[in-house]
């Protein structure tokens, strides 16, 4: 959520900026309620401060014995219009709540202006495509021949975009989540964390907005009248572990990484990437998360960056990273690195992990904070990143490592995992 205060010290500027990511703020909106909020304030302190007057008054005519009767029955009928104007004070915080619970994030001052994905900066380029000698298939065709990828039995189970996994694929999958995972406990310093797979509502507000984005998600009818919602990101329930929460100084940062499975409903994405694993409604992910001093988060998001490039690195795998443009960036995001693996069955690089720093975007919606030095309490900043995808992982594996009999070697890095085993054999 914006902070109100720039809202109403630097309008025109936030305005611009928005502008800049393609979504226009409807300010006579905002300017009307901010009169309203005014009107209904001055109201209640000049109503508070006549109260507190006639209260002061009637002390004084009772302590020399003289009959305060009427400034109390002033007093009294005064109490229903105070009540009246908190309430309509109320009322309109509440809307300006509203409003701003749908009013996207920023744009930091380094973030490119562009309207695309086109417009993206491309920060580095990490190692050369493999040139192959054979015709080059993409992961539905390899996963065909080794017997081991299974979309159309998924189908009838569950529906389309999802997939079955089998024999040494299903085990290479989980290899890739259990490399990742300790590379960043033993590494990286991260903290590891089981999370819920459902969440409240209150959660996903805390990280984005419901209201713009309940269609992606898949939710969860209960009894009562709450729905919990399966996540689309561990983002999510790891995030919100600080909602809430005043978190003492000495434990910041706070740094976590979390294997789930993650859900999405793809509502907005019809017609997209609807061959293979690319885009399903579920897919495992590990998300690292940190939450941090507002001081640090260019600093750390730098870091962050850097982890999730450490697995790609590790995995022998070639890939880039771009700085998002103002009109390609997440809802909540101040600034955000892509990182895209190359994929030779698309000759093509692919998002394999977003690394966002989201300031106190986040944090100002779950009202996480810390008390700094001073002992004054501040919001914290919150960013978080793929550490990578694992499904993207494996395609990213099956693709690069393939060879022209249609097995799959294996990184060396992920051997250990695989209890030695070198390679994927080919269906006989």
């Amino acid at each position: 959520m914006l902070d109100i205060q720039l809202l109403r010290s630097g309008l025109q500027g936030v305005t611009q900026r928005l502008v800049d990511r393609g979504f226009v703020f409807p300010a006579a909106d905002f300017e009307g309620l901010e009169a309203e909020r005014k009107k209904a304030q001055i109201e209640t302190q000049e109503l508070q401060a006549r109260r507190n007057q006639l209260s002061k008054q009637i002390g004084q005519a009772r302590a020399k014995g003289e009959d305060a009767s009427a400034m109390m029955s002033q007093v009294n009928a005064q109490a229903d219009q105070l009540k009246a104007l908190e309430q309509r004070l109320a009322d309109v915080q509440r809307r300006l709540n509203e409003f701003l619970l749908v009013i996207p994030n920023v744009p930091h001052a380094s973030v490119p202006v562009g309207k695309s994905a086109d417009d993206n900066a491309e920060l580095r380029r990490v190692g050369a495509p493999r040139v192959f000698d054979f015709a080059v298939k993409d992961h539905v065709d390899v996963g065909a021949t080794l017997n081991m990828l299974d979309f159309e039995t998924a189908a009838k189970i569950s529906g389309s975009r999802f997939s079955i996994m089998t024999g040494a694929l299903a085990r290479l999958h989980r290899a890739i989540a259990q490399f990742m995972l300790d590379v960043h406990t033993r590494e990286h310093g991260y903290t590891e964390v089981y999370a819920p797979y459902l969440v409240n509502a209150a959660s996903v507000q805390g990280v984005t907005s419901l209201q713009k984005f309940e269609g992606d998600l898949f939710a969860v009818a209960r009894d009562s009248d709450e729905k919990l919602y399966l996540i689309p990101t561990a983002e999510v329930p790891v995030t919100n572990i600080v909602r809430d929460e005043i978190v003492a100084l000495g434990r910041l940062p706070l740094k976590f990484v979390c294997h789930t499975p993650c859900f999405r409903s793809e509502a907005g994405s019809y017609g997209k990437d609807t061959r293979g694993m690319i885009r399903q409604h579920q897919f495992d992910k590990v998300e690292l998360v940190q939450i941090v001093r507002p001081e640090q988060s260019y600093e750390r998001l730098e870091e962050l960056t850097r982890h999730a490039e450490t697995i790609l690195q590790r995995l022998e795998l070639p890939y880039r990273t771009v700085t998002l443009c103002t009109g390609d960036m997440g809802f909540s995001s101040a600034k955000t690195y892509d990182i895209e693996v190359w994929l030779p069955g698309q000759q093509a690089y692919r998002e394999i992990s977003s690394c966002s720093n989201f300031e106190a975007f986040q944090a100002r919606r779950m009202q996480a904070r810390f008390r700094n030095e001073k002992g004054k309490v501040e919001l914290v900043h919150t960013l978080n990143g793929s550490g990578l995808a694992v499904g993207r992982t494996l395609v990213a594996i099956v693709e690069n490592y393939q060879r022209a009999d249609g097995g799959v070697e294996i990184p060396a890095a992920l051997q250990p995992y695989m209890e030695g085993l070198k390679a994927i054999e080919p269906a006989r």
